[in-house]
């Protein structure tokens, strides 16, 4: 079967970044907000006890607004992903934007309001249906809500992102669209690459000279505009910790870890497990580097794909892409293939390699039309299919929680990665069982290992990165200069001063760091790799039998603590290194088979 390697946007609003579809969506959602507002704001606890009729009401209306909200983002930030020139889908973000804003002020009022409730008439309140359901996340809310400031102050702090906060966030999103990457190819042809097109080419050149070539004009490329982008972080930056500030916060990673459900102790117990096994993954990039006739590897080789003998790594079609995620996905999950061949069939996935489509890749819930929408560049590499499988993974995900409250599927990132990453680890087991050849296999071990690599080592290095840049920042402004030298010192110390060369302006070139949504948006990727690993295992131990426990921890991923979650499901410690070791030998496993059999080829 053939699919389409662009999404449909016209079943969600019809007319693109003019419909008017959207508009009067956007005109309904503003006149829902002010009523919303209203209603919460004459709403009061002592008058509507016992029944609590009035709040069944206002949370069943914030739930209608919110998914419209939802709706709505996702579709004008697709739009904007897909052609980032598109200036009319950027003004509907930004619209839209603040339009979150205001809900997000009735939403304060709100929770203020079950602050003041004495601790009797809450706990009364949570025996009820269908509070009860939502018990977690109601008590999260009015536990948070315990450190907010007066709601005139909260009011002004929301009006004043969206220009401020917001909008740096927005202007990084305009910096990254006029990236453009000069490359000379073999022929002595000099094109000009968006951002995503050149991050493509780095990952997938067969030649290591091409690779480093790149990794130069991509440097080159960002470096032109790094004082931008230095400002934009810092200001980013500034703004939550003044915040953070206002809200009794000092701690900057105070947030971040309650966003995740993290304790503290969990994330340090990670980390430091981690740290004492990178030198299996050191004795693997120098085998690769051995493998690649190189001392070294330089940074745009660690993902690089390797081939021995006369072995030539396959390219994809994405119709074989799609029917390899699907018939491998049945063979864990009934329930996810169906899913998968419904995004497939339905056009939920823009994949076309083209010009001015923003770099990375992401899927988005569309909460009222109970789809997902999933955007990525391919271009037929089998990283390619892994990134594929990863997002269907995220949709996956959306897709068992559809029929839960609205409270209850607000995961956060790092559980938000464990099935993403699953659905990977699905792929890259099978790609590995249907080698053909001992140079086929030993190319597709090395794609796992590189991924382990990557978790272990970049995204350690973009933690260890944010943590110094933001003791720094509190001090005052931090120059693009200084940035960059951060950013090296933090690569050498996560990858163990194990490459030739680095990625001195990456922090500019990481969306990730300007994402004003999640903050210290990197540990969630390591977290998810590893817990998916150890929920993968026990997969593997359970067969068929274990699918539907599988969808019970996901639709409890936004009901419990990460440490409950794991308790609960897995019956493991997570602040106890046991767990993290048992999932790393996993990678241990994969390292040493790696070894052994490119022994022969250095």
């Amino acid at each position: 079967m053939s699919y389409s390697i662009n999404w449909d946007m016209e079943s969600i609003f019809a007319g693109g970044s003019e419909s008017t579809a959207l508009r009067d969506k956007i005109t309904t959602l503003q006149q829902e907000i002010e009523e919303y507002a209203e209603k919460v704001n004459q709403w009061h606890a002592v008058e509507d006890k016992p029944s609590y009729e009035s709040l069944t009401k206002l949370l069943k209306m914030g739930e209608t607004i919110s998914n419209g909200l939802s709706e709505s983002m996702t579709f004008s930030r697709g739009l904007l992903s897909a052609n980032v020139k598109d200036k009319l889908a950027a003004k509907l973000t930004t619209e839209l934007s603040k339009l979150s804003s205001e809900m997000n002020n009735s939403a304060t009022v709100l929770t203020k309001k079950f602050v003041n409730m004495s601790d009797t008439d809450w706990s009364a309140l949570l025996e009820k249906e269908p509070f009860k359901a939502s018990a977690f996340p109601l008590n999260e809310q009015r536990e948070q809500g315990k450190s907010l400031l007066s709601q005139e102050v909260e009011t002004a702090i929301n009006a004043l992102s969206n220009d401020g906060f917001k909008g740096w966030g927005d202007l990084y999103n305009s910096l990254v669209a006029s990236v453009q990457v000069a490359f000379e190819d073999e022929e002595g042809t000099t094109k000009h690459y968006s951002a995503g097109q050149a991050a493509n080419i780095m990952g997938s050149a067969k030649n290591p000279e091409t690779r480093l070539k790149m990794l130069g004009e991509w440097e080159k490329a960002w470096s032109e505009k790094s004082s931008l982008f230095a400002d934009t972080l810092n200001h980013l930056a500034g703004f939550r910790l003044e915040n953070y500030k206002l809200h009794g916060k000092e701690d900057f990673m105070d947030r971040p870890l309650e966003y995740n459900r993290l304790k503290k102790e969990t994330l340090d117990t990670m980390w430091d497990t981690i740290t004492k096994n990178k030198p299996k993954i050191v004795q693997y990039l120098e085998r690769k580097a051995q493998l690649m006739n190189v001392e070294k590897l330089s940074w745009a080789d660690v993902t690089a794909s390797i081939s021995v003998g006369d072995f030539e790594p396959r390219e994809y079609s994405y119709d074989e892409a799609a029917e390899f995620i699907m018939d491998n996905f049945a063979s864990f999950s009934g329930k996810m293939k169906d899913l998968t061949k419904i995004a497939f069939e339905n056009e939920w996935i823009e994949a076309e390699d083209r010009d001015a489509k923003r770099p990375g890749g992401y899927c988005a819930n569309l909460p009222e039309s109970e789809e997902s929408r999933i955007f990525m560049t391919f271009s037929g590499s089998a990283g390619n299919v892994s990134t594929l499988a990863h997002e269907l993974g995220h949709a996956f995900h959306s897709y068992v929680m559809h029929d839960l409250p609205a409270l209850n599927r607000r995961y956060a990132m790092n559980v938000a990665e464990t099935a993403s990453t699953f659905a990977e680890l699905v792929i890259s087991d099978a790609t590995v069982r249907e080698a053909k050849s001992e140079e086929e296999k030993i190319n597709l071990l090395d794609s796992k290992n590189a991924r382990a690599a990557t978790m272990f080592m970049n995204i350690h290095s973009r933690y260890l990165f944010e943590n110094a840049f933001y003791e720094e920042r509190k001090q005052g402004i931090v120059t693009d200069d200084r940035l960059s030298e951060i950013m090296v010192s933090a690569q050498k110390e996560a990858f163990q001063d194990s490459l030739s060369t680095y990625h001195p302006t990456f922090w500019a070139s990481k969306l990730h760091f300007y994402n004003t949504g999640v903050p210290f948006y990197n540990f969630p990727y390591t977290f998810g790799f590893l817990f998916s690993l150890g929920v993968y295992a026990r997969s593997l131990d359970e067969g068929a039998d274990f699918e539907d426990q599988y969808i019970a921890l996901l639709r409890d991923t936004a009901s419990m603590t990460t440490e409950e979650l794991a308790q609960k499901h897995l019956n493991v410690d997570l602040t106890k290194p046991a767990f993290w070791q048992s999932a790393i030998d996993m990678v241990h496993t994969d390292i040493d088979e790696y070894l052994e059999i490119t022994k022969k080829y250095v």
